[in-house]
């Protein structure tokens, strides 16, 4: 069944996140054969409207407005409920963000539709689109499957890959005028914490240091690792709570969840909190002089020693790689 679905891309400082690209792979298996429609708010944002495309949506649609600069729910929920209204579509996809994760269920309540939130991976079988999830903080999965009515989900990132980038694709960026009014929240000032590299939520390997870097200083090591896998840092809850790092970068059933290509663990015991964080990254190394420790329990690769003595060299090889590359 040909359906046509909107996503949502996402821009962020002044580039489009990986998510949306992801995002629109899904949506191609929802679609069906269908069409792809790309669905842009912001202030100025009609210009990322040809990257989506490349990317494999068919079309985009961009609602711009000065009261769009900086998300709020009204006013981005005013403007995609604008795009819904003369669209009508079949299907909607957003990625499991921050953004997404609060603006999915206030349109779903809008549309009186269902959500299937945080999918991992969306295929057709027997006839039926069947998304999973997972359940349980990680430990298991569930198939989630719609009856009727509007198929709509969240996307985790780094789950679903995108369609390769395809520069010769070209086609129709629109924009459409929506009445954005009766704001409750506006937003005056946003203040952020400083942060070095790659997106956490969306790096492709991922660093992570707990109790065991024993101060601030112990996540040097780990920087410069990251930095030469071109990652991010990462923690444990542990970490967060003995001020080694901010909690900007906590990774946990509190924290971010992280689903990476590679996800070094230094020096953490493996909680089984810590774990629903990051327990679904393709390739797990875990790092810990105790032997016992849980992480070792879903790692692929143990390391048995001192991380101070382990990721040094572990840095200096990958630099010897990539010198040799």
């Amino acid at each position: 069944m040909a359906r046509k679905v909107l996503v949502l891309g996402e821009v962020r400082d002044g580039s489009l996140r990986n998510v949306s690209f992801e995002a629109i792979a899904a949506a191609k298996t929802v679609a069906e054969g269908g069409e792809v429609v790309g669905v842009l708010i912001g202030d100025s944002v009609s210009s990322f409207g040809q990257e989506l495309i490349q990317y494999g949506a068919d079309r985009v649609v961009a609602v711009e407005d000065a009261r769009l600069s900086q998300y709020t729910p009204d006013g981005f929920s005013q403007a995609l409920m604008a795009v819904v209204g003369e669209e009508n579509p079949e299907g909607l996809i957003f990625g499991h963000t921050a953004l997404g994760k609060d603006l999915a269920p206030k349109i779903a309540s809008k549309l009186n539709s269902g959500l299937i939130s945080d999918a991992t991976g969306v295929e057709e079988a027997g006839g039926n689109l069947v998304f999973t999830r997972p359940i349980y903080s990680g430990k298991a999965f569930e198939k989630k499957v719609v009856t009727d009515g509007l198929i709509f989900a969240t996307v985790r990132p780094n789950n679903i890959t995108p369609l390769q980038k395809d520069e010769s694709r070209s086609g129709d960026v629109s924009t459409l005028s929506a009445e954005i009014k009766d704001l409750r929240t506006v937003i005056k000032d946003v203040v952020r914490k400083a942060t070095e590299g790659v997106d956490l939520s969306e790096a492709k390997v991922v660093v992570a240091g707990g109790r065991g870097v024993k101060s601030a200083d112990g996540f040097e090591p780990l920087k410069e690792l990251a930095n030469v896998l071109g990652g991010a840092v990462g923690a444990s809850r542990g970490a967060c709570d003995a001020d080694y790092c901010d909690y900007s970068l906590q990774i946990g059933q509190t924290g971010k969840v992280v689903t990476p290509d590679l996800y070094i663990a230094c020096g953490i015991s493996g909680a089984i909190q810590h774990l629903a964080g990051m327990s679904n990254s393709k390739v797990i190394v875990a790092i810990n002089k105790d032997p016992e420790a849980n992480i070792f329990k879903v790692a692929d690769y143990g390391i048995v020693g001192d991380l101070f003595e382990v990721v040094p060299l572990l840095t200096e090889e990958f630099k010897k790689l990539k010198v040799h590359s």
